[in-house]
């Protein structure tokens, strides 16, 4: 008796709350499947399609460049241990949550909130604003890293040497570093590596404070501009557009990635390296700001409460099983972080042993690692031009995908709001060309001299971790308690 009452509240849900609005048009809903009716929203040609997408989503630069640092950083293997305590107690479930939601509701991130709870609509909204202040500023990394691999197509990596017009008397090459004796006569002075003076005196010619903000570095504009041309068009048609790129945006990262691991893994001093960025020290576990970054770090690489993956789980079938690829994907992003951190820290083992330094005075988080750690390690290998410009193709990759799905997410979530109105003839491209040139214009204030201070307070403040996690708590409240207690069972549960 209390499976036909169930079922019939889920019928009679599905007749009252999930009936379209006026002006709007429907989700996939079980009836319309049952009757063979066409949905009149666009669905994934194929589950790879979702799968890749939602993969290219959020296995992205963080993986490469973040986790490797904190495992190092916050005690090794050590860890690891509040790592999966927030995986399996936050992250894989409110990442299958907002998924379900949208292939629930077929609604983006802020309408599935109106068909499911409407007085938390608020939560989507916060959920955009999140995201397109991160549209705005994750692009940049992507705009430095084309800039870098233009700069690689040349006889010499301008970064190795100190002969460049940037290049100011301190900076100092590393064969001097080896002559012990020289090294240690100049030790008092404020010497720089060649790497260092190429990324803020060519690359950002950084200013010396946000209140100096400088002019525009036109060279760093175009490349932004090139970016956000081609994330338009790998999403202008949809989810049509967005499924076919995700084949090569998504999948060539891991090639690359591969690659670079064996590379890495053969060096001489790899070994040393691995054993810096695994080795437990459970002493760490005390400090506080070690489960915060393992928190912060699940939420910003699994993109939840974004409203991203609501977006793209909205255009699964009804009856599709988000359970299993909700499982897989979080193996393979965690994984993807685990596996980074033997390609980083081999090539650091590598570097600090060539340098004779240790590995703590090499290894970096974040642009550090990106854009001066790893580039230089590449002039001290064989084939140098090689090297750098195969890491710089992922690292574009890796960001790429990550932009574009996020991009997705948020302009689904807008055009839901106005379907009538957006969806007519081609007013959702200019709607979308719109979006990426506002986008655009903010995203110059940080390719200016001091564009990297502006950079960093988007990075701070925009979407931090307590913005994500509030974010999150209110969505567990409004399904599992305010939802489940209002309608008196677990209707996501189909």
């Amino acid at each position: 008796m209390a499976q036909k009452e169930k079922l019939q509240c889920l019928k009679d849900f599905h007749k009252d709350t999930l009936k379209p609005s006026p002006g709007k048009s429907p989700g996939t809903r079980p009836e319309d499947e049952a009757e063979g009716k066409h949905p009149l929203r666009e669905k994934w040609s194929s589950k790879l399609d979702f799968v890749l997408s939602v993969a290219g989503g959020f296995v992205g630069l963080g993986n490469v460049w973040r986790f490797p640092y904190l495992c190092y950083k916050n005690g090794g293997g050590a860890f690891l241990i509040p790592y999966f305590i927030f995986l399996f107690g936050g992250g894989l479930p409110v990442f299958f949550l907002e998924v379900a939601l949208g292939q629930f509701t077929s609604e983006g991130g802020i309408t599935c909130w109106e068909k499911l709870c409407p007085i938390f609509t608020g939560i989507g909204y916060a959920s955009i604003v999140i995201v397109s202040l991160l549209n705005v500023y994750y692009i940049v990394i992507l705009a430095w890293g084309l800039y870098y691999l233009f700069q690689c197509f040349q006889p010499e990596l301008p970064w190795a040497k100190c002969n460049q017009p940037w290049n100011t008397a301190n900076c100092v090459e590393d064969t001097v570093r080896k002559n012990k004796t020289l090294w240690l006569a100049a030790n008092g002075t404020n010497l720089t590596s060649p790497v260092t003076e190429f990324w803020e005196r060519n690359v950002l010619n950084i200013s010396g404070g946000i209140e100096e903000i400088g002019p525009i570095k036109w060279d760093l504009a175009l490349c932004l501009l090139g970016v956000w041309i081609i994330c338009f068009f790998c999403i202008w048609k949809g989810v049509k557009s967005t499924g076919k790129v995700v084949y090569i945006t998504a999948t060539f990262p891991f090639v690359m990635l591969f690659i670079l691991l064996i590379r890495g893994v053969t060096l001489p001093g790899a070994a040393e390296g691995i054993k810096f960025y695994l080795y437990p020290d459970l002493t760490r576990l005390k400090d506080p700001e070690v489960w915060i970054d393992a928190g912060t770090q699940i939420f910003f690489s699994y993109a939840i409460c974004l409203g991203a993956m609501t977006s793209l789980g909205s255009y699964n079938k009804y009856k599709y099983n988000c359970y299993r690829d909700c499982l897989l994907l979080g193996g393979l992003n965690s994984g993807t972080s685990f596996v980074s951190g033997f390609a980083i820290f081999s090539v650091l083992g590598f570097m600090a042993q060539e340098q004779g330094v240790d590995i703590a005075d090499v290894a970096e988080s974040g642009p550090g690692l990106a854009f001066i750690a790893y580039p230089k390690a590449v002039t001290m290998m064989p084939l140098p031009t090689f090297w750098a410009i195969l890491f710089f193709i992922m690292l574009l990759l890796l960001g790429l995908d990550s932009q574009f799905v996020e991009v997705e997410g948020q302009i689904t979530s807008l055009v839901d709001l106005y379907p009538s109105f957006l969806r007519k003839g081609y007013r959702r491209e200019i709607f979308i060309s719109i979006l990426c040139f506002m986008s655009y214009v903010l995203g110059l204030t940080m390719v200016t001299k001091g564009g990297m201070y502006v950079f960093q307070l988007f990075d701070y403040y925009a979407a931090s971790g307590v913005c994500l996690l509030w974010v999150a708590f209110f969505e567990c409240i409004a399904v599992a308690w305010v939802y489940v207690h209002v309608n008196g069972m677990f209707l996501l549960c189909f």
